[in-house]
This record gives C-alpha cells, sequence and structure tokens, in this order.
C-alpha cells in the first residue's frame, strides 16, 4: 500500500471511530450512532469501607458485576480524570454519563470554568455519552442566595457553553423531581432532563407529568430503594431487608420499561453500599437523611449506607437478580 493510500486509511479510520459515538436527540429518544438508547444504569460513587473518598481500586471487578447485571451506564456526580479508568469502562462496553458539581472548589466545577477544560479534554472519548450539570439543586436554594433562578441561569448559561464547544454529546441535567415552570422556563437549553424520582415504588405519575410540559426526552437520574426498614410495615420486618428492597426495585423498573415512550431509562441508585454517609465509616450504620425522601420505599426513611444493589464487599444481594432480569434477560 502506497504512503497515499495509506494516509487515507488512516484517516477513514480516524473518522469512523469519531463516528461510533455520537449521541443525539431525536424527539423523546436519546440516540447513539443512529438507534434509540436506552439507559439501563447504574448510579457509581465507589468508596472503600473507612474511607471517604471516592477510589476505583474494585473497578475490574466492578464492571465484570455490571455487565452480568446487563448495566450498559454509570452516572457518575463527579469526573473522573483518569484516561486508563475510562478507557477500562469503554472497554466494558459501558457508557458514562459524567456529572459536575456547581462548586466543587475549582475541581472541574460550573462556577469557576473549569468544567469546560474536563468537557474539551474528553469529548472525544468513546466511553462519554452525555454531560450532566448539577444534582438535585433545586432543594438547597440556600446556595444560590435563596433564588433558584440565580441557579437556573447559571445551568443555561452552562449548558450553552457545552454546546459551543461540543455538538456530539447532549447535554443534562438532574433535577430533583419534576422540573417546575421556572427551571423550564429559563432551561431551554438542557437536552434530555434528568429527575430523583422517589414516588413509593411507583413513578408511574412522573412520565405522565412530564409529557404535558415537554416534548425533550427525560430520564430517572436517581430511582431506587434501600435494604434497610427503619421500621416494621406492609408486612416487611425492621432491620436489614434485602426482599423490601428487591420487590420494590422490580416495581420500579417494570414502571419505567413500561413507559419507553416517555422514559430513556433509569440511573438505578446506586451499586454498592457506602459506609461513610452515616457514623463510623468503617462499619455500616442504619440512619443518614436525603431532601424530600419520604417516598422511599416502604418505610419513608433512607438508610444512606444501605443502597448498594450489592454490598461494600460486592456480594450480590436480592435486588441484584432483579436488576439482571429487568435489564438484561428481559431483552428490553
Amino acid at each position: 500500500m502506497n504512503r497515499f493510500l495509506c494516509i487515507a486509511f488512516l484517516m477513514m479510520c480516524i473518522s469512523c471511530s469519531q463516528r461510533e459515538n455520537i449521541v443525539s436527540i431525536s424527539g423523546r429518544k436519546i440516540v447513539l450512532n443512529d438507534s434509540p438508547y436506552i439507559i439501563k444504569g447504574i448510579c457509581y460513587h465507589p468508596v472503600s469501607k473507612g474511607s471517604s473518598q471516592r477510589s476505583f481500586e474494585t473497578l475490574t471487578q466492578d464492571l465484570d458485576l455490571m455487565n452480568e447485571a446487563g448495566i450498559n451506564t454509570i452516572r457518575l456526580y463527579s469526573p473522573i480524570d483518569d484516561k486508563a479508568v475510562l478507557d477500562e469502562i469503554h472497554q466494558a462496553g459501558i457508557k458514562v454519563i459524567v456529572g459536575f458539581g456547581y462548586n466543587q472548589n475549582g475541581y472541574f466545577d460550573i462556577l469557576s470554568g473549569s468544567f469546560i477544560d474536563y468537557i474539551t479534554k474528553y469529548k472525544s472519548h468513546p466511553a462519554i455519552l452525555f454531560w450532566e450539570l448539577g444534582n438535585e439543586y433545586n432543594y438547597h436554594p440556600e446556595w444560590f442566595e435563596g433564588d433558584m433562578a440565580n441557579w437556573y441561569h447559571a445551568l443555561n448559561h452552562a449548558a450553552k457553553k457545552v454546546h459551543a464547544i461540543d455538538d456530539q454529546h447532549p447535554v443534562a441535567t438532574a433535577h430533583g423531581e419534576l422540573p417546575d415552570s421556572l427551571a423550564m422556563s429559563i432551561c431551554t437549553d438542557i437536552d434530555i432532563w434528568g429527575m430523583n424520582v422517589y414516588r413509593w415504588d411507583d413513578p408511574t405519575g412522573v412520565f405522565t407529568e412530564w409529557k404535558a410540559i415537554s416534548d425533550k426526552p427525560m430520564y430517572l437520574s436517581e430511582a431506587g430503594a434501600d435494604s434497610y426498614m427503619t421500621i416494621s410495615k406492609l408486612g416487611y420486618k425492621q432491620g436489614e431487608n434485602q426482599v423490601a428492597q428487591a420487590d420494590a426495585t422490580e416495581k420500579i423498573l417494570t414502571s419505567i420499561f413500561e413507559h419507553k415512550d416517555i422514559c430513556a431509562g433509569v440511573a438505578l441508585f446506586a451499586f454498592a453500599d457506602e459506609f461513610w454517609k452515616a457514623g463510623n465509616s468503617n462499619t455500616q450504620d442504619p440512619g443518614g437523611w436525603a431532601p424530600n425522601s419520604s417516598g422511599v420505599p416502604y418505610d419513608g426513611a433512607p438508610n444512606e449506607e444501605y443502597w448498594g444493589i450489592v454490598d461494600i464487599e460486592r456480594n450480590k444481594k436480592d435486588a441484584f437478580y432483579i436488576v439482571k432480569e429487568q435489564y438484561k434477560e428481559s431483552k428490553r
């Protein structure tokens, strides 16, 4: 092969590689390389026992478990500035939703503008599904001088900045519950609305409510149940209760996949139990608190260290098998 043919072939390969990760929007659908993409996802923030810092020391094991469960998407609360980690996730056939915070002391955050540096650096990485700005900040007006319009204007401005440098990935936000008219009127440059929804074991209502106010794609950026019952209720005994978590997870996922015409999928909360959230980080403790969380099945209490579909040692809980059935075996 002569030099000119070699160059042409190389350019063609580069072009094909770039085209292999084009994410777009078509009506209510997320589209990956011309095919509708349903998010069969998991929220992922791995923190080892005794620590409060994210670590990817169990990444290979975690990705194997995710593949077994049929998970195709990881939702991150903070960017991964490590190409080797992103490469391994891509090699496992899993996409990433990269979340950016507003004020993270300058670590790729919106306030400093450094999030754009991250997008510039990684926008061509094949693991990226889309960018996500903020996580249920509507529950924290105190962070924005008591006026949520301040956040929504910052959010929309950030979305515009992303669109200016990356035309191959949409921009989302993760909103606490259904966005109100203020959010919708200001945030016109948001392509996908993620919603953290805890409506017991049936999120069905949010889909019809969304359909009535928008024709954009939406997905549940958080949904699920924990495996601890603070009280005995509805036949579920107090204490650690994997059956309650599994039952709720099955009903929630069934509702989501029955409404694929409106909902583009879910990032189930969460992959592994997190010992750092309440009490001693070396032990698993009941307790913890989350805003607007009274809809957590089946006790109305979010025991923050018990949300994993695997425990901290990566033993599979009952809910893992429900996720596997819903994500993989059902071929949805």
